[in-house]
């Protein structure tokens, strides 16, 4: 039986202001006629797609009412066969002039691929073995007045794609996919740490200092206040006031704002979970973090083994812990436990082809540069890089072992970072130094450098216990469980380029 776009001139001979000129002259002879579909406010839904065919043995003639927007039409005589996609789904469609009636049939042969109808019959099975609902009453609910790309290319274009997001769900399951394992992640997170006695809350958006991370923010003006404020680039410095406060396990899941550039991994607004507990240390979180994926593949994808950017990751609990220096020695071969001076330790590093132009030349800056421009990108399947240099981890503890270094991890996954945690710094009169550092960095030039937040050192000087603390970025374990490949994929609605430019 022949599919068909519409009853009229097939619609991919016509250009777009053809085919919106036909459409708008249906829906004018809806309106003439009395019967504006846009008048209507509420359908009843007793069943959707997927419950129809889940059910069907207790649904089988018995009739129903299903809603949504018609895909397919196939037939031109007294029986067509449509396909109706809903939030579950497709389910198929027999429509007959013997039970609509004559005057029914022919107006439910004007709609329109793409046209949003109500539909109340009977539930059966077709000789093909089809689940489909015989039609005794259609309703068209909403006229759609630009028609849906072609089937069979569907909507293939990533500019659109990302532009439209609301066509690409129309037409692309996996993307409703995505979206729907999105969501189910997002409540895995939460439930995981709900169980564990963490309490969720709320933090500034908009604050009058910029701080948290290492980040270039947004910044706006507050009239009524006439200053200008800061979108939080991170929600770490109101997290652990509130540990200051008692608050002994929180956590945040929140937008974050920073005005960088786009790339594959990077999206000005993104979302991440911070959360801070007390009497842990930087371990701790580690466990956490592993908890979190590995339990969420196993849980939403029924295995802990996942494809990502063409690689095949393992989560199977139990992954990889290994200090930078251990790592630098392993993939670089350079061994920092034997060198003590900083010149030398840069030395060393530019002997092996690491560029220092552009970095303070300290022991702790050669370390990180050796690992960041040589090993990051090694690191394919689960592994915590732990013992960060202290220049770069302005927030974090030092090591009792060696105060060149901090109780700090990153996760990376695919060469790919996923969390970054501390053993939190709770000294004020070090953390004032590091803000000091900060500052001195912010007037030299650099914009993404952190401003001092006198009420957070107020905050630490009445005392926060020791802490442990961890962002994880949403978006990113996202690509991870959908194996997409940038993050525009995850977000609904991602940062564009206007039309133009």
């Amino acid at each position: 039986m022949a599919e068909e776009k519409n009853t009229g001139a097939p619609e991919q001979e016509l250009d777009l202001s053809e085919q919106r000129m036909i459409r708008r002259a249906k829906l004018k002879e809806l309106q003439d006629a009395g019967q504006d579909p846009f008048q209507i406010t509420k359908f009843v839904v007793t069943a959707h797609s997927a419950d129809v065919k889940e059910k069907f043995s207790e649904l089988e003639g018995k009739q129903v009412s299903v809603a949504g927007r018609l895909m397919s039409k196939r037939g031109m005589g007294k029986a067509v066969f449509c396909d109706l996609q809903d939030v579950k789904g497709r389910i198929q469609l027999y429509v007959r002039i013997d039970e609509l009636g004559e005057e029914a049939f022919a107006k439910f042969k004007k709609l329109d691929i793409g046209d949003i109808v109500g539909v109340e019959g009977e539930v059966f099975q077709t000789k093909r073995g089809e689940i489909s609902v015989k039609a005794a009453k259609v309703t068209l609910l909403s006229k759609s007045l630009i028609p849906l790309p072609e089937k069979f290319h569907g909507l293939k274009d990533t500019e659109t794609r990302f532009r439209q997001r609301y066509v690409d769900l129309i037409m692309n399951e996996d993307v409703r996919r995505t979206f729907e394992i999105r969501s189910k992640f997002i409540k895995h997170v939460r439930k995981y740490l709900d169980d564990r006695d963490y309490l969720e809350v709320e933090t500034p958006v908009l604050n009058t200092i910029s701080g948290g991370a290492t980040a270039r923010p947004f910044i706006t003006h507050h009239n009524t206040l006439g200053i200008d404020m800061y979108m939080r680039i991170a929600t770490e410095l109101h997290l652990k006031r509130l540990t200051v406060g008692g608050f002994e396990r929180v956590y945040e899941i929140g937008r974050i704002f920073r005005n960088e550039g786009m790339d594959p991994k990077h999206n000005p607004e993104f979302t991440s979970i911070e959360l801070y507990e007390a009497y842990a240390d930087f371990h701790d979180m580690m466990d956490i973090a592993e908890g979190i994926l590995s339990t969420a593949a196993k849980d939403i994808l029924g295995s802990y083994q996942v494809e990502w950017l063409g690689e095949t990751i393992d989560l199977t609990p139990g992954w990889k812990r290994l200090t930078m220096i251990d790592a630098v020695k392993e993939y670089v071969g350079v061994d920092f436990d034997a060198i003590r001076d900083d010149e030398l330790a840069c030395r060393a590093v530019e002997a092996a082809g690491i560029d220092m132009e552009d970095c303070e030349r300290t022991w702790g800056t050669a370390l990180y540069e050796a690992f960041d421009q040589r090993v990051e990108e090694k690191l394919i399947q689960p592994t915590f890089i732990t013992m960060y240099p202290v220049e770069v981890s302005p927030l974090t503890k030092r090591s009792p072992a060696d105060p060149r270094l901090t109780e700090r991890f990153e996760l990376f996954i695919n060469h790919s970072e996923f969390a970054n945690a501390f053993s939190e710094l709770n000294d004020p009169i070090d953390q004032r130094g590091r803000f000091e550092h900060e500052i001195a960095l912010r007037e030299a030039g650099d914009d993404e450098a952190g401003m001092m937040d006198e009420d957070f050192i107020t905050a630490l000087e009445y005392g926060l216990p020791p802490t442990g603390g961890m962002g994880i970025g949403i978006d990113r374990a996202v690509m991870l469980l959908t194996n997409s490949d940038t993050i525009r994929e995850v977000i609904l609605f991602p940062t564009m380029k206007p039309l133009g430019d």
